[in-house]
């Protein structure tokens, strides 16, 4: 037996057979499914879902162009789906914010595995260092009482710095706590992202640990 949810799902896909199917499959497990077959539709649509499904090539070009900007009107996790198995192609996925990668042909019951494990709360109640509160379950960020939109991966990357605060974190290790791949190509995603946060919480107290990584320091 499924588990039951009230859990909103975004579908964005522009093929109408598996639009349609995909929408069926995810009603049956009891999820609120919109299905938008464009990118024209989704900024409509993007406040009323609680998880996006992805299809990276729609009918209007890469769909991964206006993620970030998505992501930034509401944080949300987005498992991309794609025919594009390149590494670069999984690295473009999650440099745009992406929570998951999932190749076609998928199979339903793996997508709805995905699918829980991002909508899995990430804690109850509010993680606090300083200044800084984090509202896991509801994705929101107080930065010196004036709260911060942040996207998902930002958000993720502050939680685990918050978590362990004053613990020095290599690249490598955010990498593979924050993204998932124990094996990711050398890129500066980690550092694109510290900066992110730099730039919109203006004073946090991230330390660049020359030669090592990064820590939040920690505070009272």
């Amino acid at each position: 037996m499924s588990d039951k949810t009230s859990a909103s799902i975004l579908l964005i896909e522009d093929d109408p057979v598996l639009g349609i199917g995909l929408q069926q499959f995810l009603q049956q497990e009891d999820f609120v499914c919109i299905w938008q077959s464009d990118t024209a539709s989704v900024v409509s649509c993007w406040h009323q879902a609680d998880l996006v499904i992805l299809d990276r090539q729609l009918a209007d070009g890469d769909s991964l162009r206006f993620l970030p900007q998505w992501l930034a009107q509401k944080a949300l996790p987005v498992i991309v789906l794609t025919a594009r198995v390149e590494v670069s192609d999984r690295v473009a996925g999650l440099e745009a914010g992406a929570r998951d990668y999932l190749s076609k042909p998928f199979a339903h019951v793996e997508l709805l595995a995905r699918i829980r494990a991002q909508l899995r709360p990430l804690g109850e109640g509010r993680l606090e260092s300083g200044e800084l509160q984090l509202f896991p379950a509801r994705h929101v960020v107080r930065w010196q009482q004036q709260e911060v939109t942040l996207t998902s991966m930002e958000f993720s990357l502050l939680a685990m710095l918050v978590r362990m605060a004053g613990r020095v974190f290599t690249r490598d290790e955010l990498l593979n706590q924050v993204w998932g791949y124990q094996h990711f190509p050398s890129t500066r995603t980690v550092d694109t992202h510290i900066l992110q946060l730099r730039q919109k919480l203006p004073g946090i107290p991230i330390e660049t640990v020359r030669g090592v990584g990064y820590r939040l320091e920690k505070t009272t």
